[in-house]
C-alpha cells in the first residue's frame, strides 16, 4: 500500500522559503509521477508541480514557475518543494500526490489514486 507522509510546512513572512518534504512508501516509484497540489481555504484545489521519477522531468503551475522546485531523492524514496519568494497567496493546505504516469493522461487534472494528509503553509504580508 502506498503510503505518502508530507512535512515541512509553517508560517513564515511574505518572501521567505520553506522546503516541503514527501517521504513515500509501499512501492517501487520508479514508474510513478509524483505531484503537488494545494487547497487555499474556500477555494478548490489546484495543481503546483509535478515530476516524472524515472526521468525527473518536471511541470509547474503558472503562479509559481520561477520560485518553486520539485525534486526527488531516489535513495530516500522523498520528493521536496523548495517554495522561495513565498507570497500571502501561497497560503494553503499542501499535499503530495502519486500515481503510476501510465494512469495520468494529464498530470496537471487527472486523478491521483495515492495523497498525503496534507501540511499547512501560511504566508503573512
Amino acid at each position: 500500500q502506498v503510503q505518502l507522509v508530507e512535512s515541512g510546512g509553517g508560517s513564515v513572512q511574505a518572501g521567505g522559503s520553506l522546503n516541503l518534504a514527501c517521504a513515500a512508501s509501499g512501492s517501487s516509484f520508479r514508474t510513478y509521477v509524483m505531484a503537488w497540489f494545494r487547497q487555499a481555504s474556500g477555494k478548490e484545489r489546484e495543481f503546483v508541480a509535478a515530476i516524472f521519477w524515472n526521468f525527473g522531468a518536471t511541470y509547474y503551475a503558472d503562479s509559481v514557475k520561477g520560485r518553486f522546485t520539485i525534486s526527488r531523492d531516489a535513495a530516500k524514496n522523498t520528493v521536496y518543494l523548495l517554495m522561495n519568494s513565498l507570497r500571502p497567496d501561497d497560503t494553503a493546505v499542501y499535499y503530495c500526490a502519486a500515481d503510476l504516469a501510465k494512469n495520468l493522461p494529464d498530470i496537471k487534472t487527472s486523478p491521483y489514486n495515492y495523497w498525503g494528509q496534507g501540511t499547512q503553509v501560511t504566508v503573512s504580508s
